[in-house]
């Protein structure tokens, strides 16, 4: 099984991968990990070539479950993956799990892949207004040639309703 789970930040992609992937025994990656270097003093943004030869090491794999928010040169996922689940997720809903997220993350309680600064705290806002502006339109014009191996999912009860089903 390869499941591409796609949304903006705060949609709910990175927990419903982890939970899809461990109910079917599947590997999670992240595209942001392909994106980015964690380092201890900070993230590196990988080379192009670099971040395109993890992405493509992932996809190759038998099965999986990938995540993220990225477009265009993660073509090659939608286009093998058995399903694609797009988290449309309400903005307001998603503003208050990027402010729950933070608060969490600050007082330890919540791990991240990054540091919780009030930096990349503020460019959340920021990307998911860029989502709803501009990727959503683009994702939802690339997803018309998937047809029904998309999934739109736009509440907590569609998401687990899905994943019933799975």
């Amino acid at each position: 099984m390869k499941i591409y789970i796609v949304g903006s930040v705060g949609s709910g992609k990175t927990t419903l991968a982890r939970k899809v992937a461990a109910q079917l025994h599947l590997p999670h990656f992240e595209t942001d990990n392909f994106v980015w270097n964690h380092q201890p003093t900070g993230d590196i943004r990988n080379e192009i070539d670099v971040r395109n030869q993890l992405f493509i090491n992932a996809v190759k794999q038998e099965k999986w479950v990938i995540e993220g928010v990225h477009i265009d040169w993660t073509d090659e996922a939608l286009l093998v993956a058995d399903q694609i689940v797009f988290l449309d997720i309400p903005v307001n809903k998603r503003t208050w799990r990027i402010i729950r997220r933070y608060i969490r993350q600050i007082l330890k309680i919540e791990k991240g892949n990054y540091k919780p600064t009030f930096t990349i705290f503020r460019k959340m806002f920021q990307w998911n207004t860029y989502f709803e502006e501009q990727m959503k339109p683009a994702f939802m014009q690339k997803f018309e040639v998937y047809g029904s191996k998309v999934h739109y999912l736009h509440t907590n009860e569609d998401v687990e309703d899905w994943f019933r089903g799975l």
